[in-house]
This record gives C-alpha cells, structure tokens and sequence, in this order.
C-alpha cells in the first residue's frame, strides 16, 4: 500500500545538499575553509534572502544531532583521565573568561545608560563562544592536543556547563524569577547525581553491556547501541536541566573507558560529519544579509567592539592558567566567537523582554559574522601571535618572570649541552635517555603545572617560549651542541629554529614534525634533521612487512637508510624502492617459520637431528629448539630430539604440514 507522505522535509534537504556542493566547489578552488561554505549556503537557502528552505524547524533539528554527535566523538577521543588533566583549564580559566566577560559587558552597558539587568544578560551572550565551530576547526588542524588547544578544550567544556546556571537566572534577572538559593541548590544536586551515574555506567553497566553486544558480531546492532547510549544519557542530562551537548560529552567519556570506544569512533564518524555539515548551515540561516546591509557600519562597529573584548577576556583567562604570551594569544583567538549556545539564551532574552527585536537581530548579525570569521582566526592564530610579539613594547611584558628561571649554578654547569623543547612524550623519553647516558641537558616548556611538577623531580626545567630570544639565551644555546625540537607547533618549530641558527649558527637542531610535508620547510630554515612521525610509522609498517617476506635484515636496513639519506624522496614514487623491494622478495621461496611440540611416543623421540634428516626428507630446517625455559639456537647433528621440546621449522608451508603429519605417528 502507497503512503502519501509530505515532500517538502525532503526537498529542503534535496535543496541544502545540492547547493551546499556548489558552494563547496567554489570555495575549493579559493581554498576557502568548509565551514565557509556551509554558513554561505545557510545564508543563501535561508528565509532572510532566497527562502529555498521553507522548514528551518526540520534543519534545526538535525543540527541539533549534529552537535551531539560531535560532543560525543569528543567525549570518546578524550576520556576521564584526559578530562582530570585539564581540571585547571575548566575551572580556573573557564571561571576567569565568563567572568570577566560578563564584568566588562555589564560595566560598558551600564555606562552607556542600559538598565542593570539588561547588562548582565548581554554579558551572558558574550561570554560564551561556539564549542562545535573550534572543535571541529581544531580537530582538523591536529591542534587540540596542543596546550592551547587543551585550554581552550577545558574554556568551552565550562562553558557548556554554565549556561545552565545562565538560563536559571535569566527570568530573575527579567523579574520573573522564583527562588535562585533552591534552584541553585537543584542544581548542584543534579551535577552530583550525573556524576554518580556516569561513574558508575563507565565502570559497571557500558562495558558488560558492550561485551555481550559485540559477541553478536553484528555491526548493525553494536551501531545502533553506541547511538542509543549517546541520545539517552544526552536526553537525561536535558531532562533535568542540562544541556544536550553535555550530556553526549558525557555519554563519550563513559565509552572512552571501554575497549570498543576505537570501533564505536569509527561507525559514529560518517554521521557525525553530515550532521554537523548541517549544523553549520543552520548557523548561516539565522543571517539576515538584509539587516546587515542596512545597518552595515553598526553591524562593524559592534563586532569590532565584540572582537576586542573577547581578545582581552580569552588573554585574560590564559594569563591567569600562567601561559606564555604567544599561547594567551593562540587561546584568545580561538575563543572571539560568539557561541551557539548564546542564540538559545538570545531566544529566552527576547521572550522575557531583556532584549528588543532590534537588538536581537545586531546580536544575530554579528554573532553569525563572528562564525564567519573563526575559521581564519584559529588557521592563522600562530602567525599573528608571531607578528604581534614582533611589537617592542611587548618584549619586557614577555620575559617579566621568566628571565631569573635558570639558576646561576645550572647555567654555569651547562656546556656541550642538549635543549629540549617540550616535555611531552617524545621529550620525556629523550630526558630520560640523556639523564642515562651522563648528558648534560636542560628542558624549555610553555605548560607551567609540568614545569612546577617537573621541577620537584629536580628536571632542569624551566618555564619560557622557546621562540623568543632571551629564552634560548637563559638556555645557553651558544654553548650547547645539539637542540631537539619535539613540540606539535609547526609555525612555533620554524620559529624556533630561526632564532636557534640566528643565535648558533653551528647548534645541530632535530626538529620532531608530524607530517612528511614539513620536512623541505624545516630544512631550508636551518633544521638538521627533521623526524616526520608520518613517516616514522610508515618505515615501521613497513620494516615489518619486509621481514614478513623473509627480507634479510641487513637489506631492509639499506633501503631504509636509503629511504633517509634521499629525504624521504623514495616514499613519494621513486622507482628504485620498488626495485629493491621487488629484486629481494622475488630472489625468495615463500618461506615461513612455524613451531611444532613433539608429542608423547612421537617418532622423533630419541632420535638425532642427523638420523631425522629433515633437510633431505622435507626441505626443512630446525633454527632452534626450546627445551622447558631454554631455548637452544645452536644446534648439532647430534642433538636428540626429547618429548615436549618445541620445533622452531624454517621452511615452506607445504612442507611443514607433511613433516608435523609424519612426526605424530607414534613408536
């Protein structure tokens, strides 16, 4: 039986979808970021200048499950003890950014004559910015594993946990309110109550659930349970006051806890990208192009104001968590944006009378610009903190506290010496191996709770932008012999090894990059080596493979260095590796090693690796033979083979299976 259905829900999207293509591909070839081009299609499609969506309800809905999604993947990327790290971040510098924001709004309202609680709820529109527009940026760009990206990771996570207090306070604010001391009290009842119930899914209820789901092995069904947890802790944490957004990071980090958290990432990332694709679009139809044009210096006026404002506050709240100049730079803009949690408290500021229709529509005007605007400020956010520290004034601002870091005595002990920049992983393990091998070293770090823990441990580090010039003098770098670069800032890289050569042209400088593209960059500047991890992992693959194939050692080690030696050149086409390669495997019988356990009354009990004769019989050899706990690898014909000795057999598959017959027949 044919059901009549209503077509337009599928024709607003049939429209979104086909233009949202055709802008992408113009923006494609001006290399225009994609967040771009999906705000000019919502602004295209929108009601304010075409009106080709005639439902945006049906849109916002799905942009809703986009967000989710992308809070949930976030979720199962960062997990608990990722979350503790950055504990700081979230309570000290998100409490100092909203702070701040709100002060500053409300002292510049009230000064231009708005009443007071108008002030206060304008300063709750500014302060927040858009969780899903930075970190889908800064996942793309591999930045939010960086310091800036991890504070500004922890700003936004408390700011998705303040508007909950926000909107309880806006109907006071209006006049409208009952009593805050209770729902307050409500409030903090209800974050103990999902703490309590997160822990214990995380811990008990998740991981046994998703056991019996996978031993299904259907992926259909093990999706579809990923995607209910998600949407149910999502709509609990909504269904007692908190937002959506929240409760699917929270759904994340339950899942991050258990071993199938990779393959629920996996299945859930294809969704994740349309839907926020959506979200994007819905942002771009509440611009109103004609509102703009027709109040255009004011619209730039105010964002500019808005700009500056939240530069200082972002600055502000990075200052305070004790971060170098450029990363208080990086952080501020990350965080200009107005977010799009503040078009929800807009939205309840109108209905209570806090703010006027035409002041809603300049907030949804430069709100949306602002979007607009983010993808280059995070792109370029390096550059210009790079350019704005160039400023002399800034000079003594950058060093005041830093410049006394390295003691007298460990600055007379340094000679010959090894810098390292960043204590992350790659820089602990070259610590410790120097520390082992009597190496003087001394370590520079941009993250002030490692240098205060790290410092305790009695590392010789010190807290200061590697970058800067009087850093790497407190460093000695006239006097050291070799500088490791092992931090993942590749405009900071390039910085820093420009001012290294500047200062030592002789220093030998290693620089850790992530990608096989920065290699030329790097080089050209004076790095000596540079290590892709790209590549790394690749000549790790690599390695393994060959020796799959039997692939002598000291052949793989050839081409490797080959591979080193020609800058990597070989990876990206050259004949000669695919000559090499191919010549060695080749040359080669399918050989494989494989172990075998004589058995109880074997034939092979008691008997001589000579008098077995296996060579001849099957074309096998026996490289060793393990013996309870030993393991003999140097074996004579007169070796006796005893029961429960284990065959290491080199040799042909074929073969191997005829000799493991032959060997169980019994005396």
């Amino acid at each position: 039986m044919l059901i009549s259905v209503d077509l337009s829900v599928f024709q607003d999207f049939l429209v979104i979808f086909g233009l949202a293509i055709v802008v992408q591909l113009i923006c494609h070839q001006f290399r225009l970021p994609a967040i771009i081009g999906f705000l000019v299609t919502g602004a295209i499609a929108g009601p304010h200048l075409t009106g080709l969506v005639s439902d945006t309800n049906q849109v916002e809905i799905m942009a809703e499950i986009g967000v989710i999604l992308l809070l949930f993947t976030l979720g199962m990327e960062f997990s608990f003890r990722n979350l503790v790290k950055i504990r700081k971040s979230v309570l000290l510098g998100g409490g100092i950014q909203v702070g701040l924001s709100i002060a500053a709004v409300w002292a510049i309202c009230a000064f231009s004559g708005l009443n007071h609680s108008t002030a206060v709820f304008i300063g709750f529109l500014i302060a927040l910015s858009s969780t899903a527009i930075v970190i889908k940026l800064l996942q793309q760009k591999g930045q939010i594993d960086s310091l800036p990206g991890r504070t500004v990771l922890g700003i936004l996570i408390f700011q998705d946990i303040v508007i909950v207090p926000m909107m309880l306070v806006t109907p006071l604010l209006a006049g409208q309110g009952g009593n805050l001391g209770m729902e307050l009290l409500f409030m903090l009842l209800k974050f103990i109550l999902i703490g309590v119930l997160v822990y214990v899914f995380s811990r008990f209820v998740v991981p046994k659930l998703l056991i019996s789901i996978a031993r299904t092995r259907t992926q259909e069904i093990f999706l579809m349970s990923v995607i209910t947890l998600c949407f149910a802790i999502a709509w609990l944490t909504s269904s007692i006051g908190l937002s959506l957004s929240l409760g699917a990071f929270l759904a994340g980090l339950i899942l991050s806890e258990s071993e199938y958290s990779h393959q629920a990432l996996g299945s859930v990332l294809p969704f994740r990208d349309m839907f926020t694709s959506i979200f994007f679009i819905s942002v771009g139809m509440l611009l109103n192009v004609h509102y703009i044009f027709a109040n255009f210096w004011l619209v730039v006026g105010v964002l500019i104001a808005l700009t500056v404002l939240k530069l200082i506050t972002g600055f502000g709240a990075a200052s305070g968590l004790g971060l170098t100049l450029r990363n208080r730079m990086i952080v501020a803009l990350n965080l200009f944006q107005v977010g799009e949690f503040s078009f929800i408290l807009a939205g309840i500021g109108l209905e209570q009378q806090l703010l006027d229709t035409d002041s809603y529509q300049l907030f949804l005007a430069v709100s949306v610009c602002s979007m607009m605007l983010t993808p280059a400020s995070i792109g370029y956010s390096g550059k210009w903190a790079d350019k704005i520290l160039k400023m002399p004034f800034l000079r003594y601002f950058h060093m005041v506290g830093q410049a006394d870091s390295v003691s007298p005595e460990t600055r007379a002990w340094l000679h010959d010496h090894l810098i390292i920049v960043g204590f992350g992983l790659n820089g602990r393990n070259l610590a410790h191996a120097a520390k082992i091998s009597g190496i003087r070293y001394v370590i520079i770090e941009t993250n002030p709770d490692t240098v205060h823990r790290e410092k305790k441990n009695r590392e010789p580090i010190f807290f200061g932008d590697a970058s800067q010039e009087e850093i790497l003098h407190h460093a000695e770098i006239k006097r050291a012999r070799i500088l490791v670069i092992a931090i993942s800032d590749p405009a900071g890289s390039r910085k820093i090894v420009r001012m290294a050569k500047l200062m030592n042209p002789n220093i030998h400088i290693v620089v850790r990059t992530r990608y096989v593209s920065e290699i030329i960059p790097l080089r050209e500047i004076g790095a000596d080596e540079v290590i892709p991890e790209e590549f790394e992992t690749s000549v790790e693959i690599f390695t393994r493979v060959l020796e799959e194939f039997m692939v002598p050692g000291n052949d793989i080690d050839d081409i490797i260095r080959k591979l080193r030696a020609d800058n990597y050149a070989l990876l990206s086409g050259d004949d000669r590796l695919k000559k090499a390669t191919t010549r060695l495997i080749h040359r080669l019988p399918q050989l494989d090693v494989r172990t075998y356990r004589i058995l109880e009354h074997s034939l092979l009990c008691g008997i001589s690796l000579a008098q077995a004769n296996l060579r001849q019989k099957y074309h096998l050899n026996i490289v060793a033979i393990g013996r309870g706990e030993d393991y003999n690898f140097n074996l004579s014909p007169d070796e006796v083979f005893h029961e429960g000795d284990i065959l290491f057999i080199l040799g042909k598959d074929s073969d191997i299976y005829a000799f493991t017959k032959y060997a169980e027949n019994k005396l």
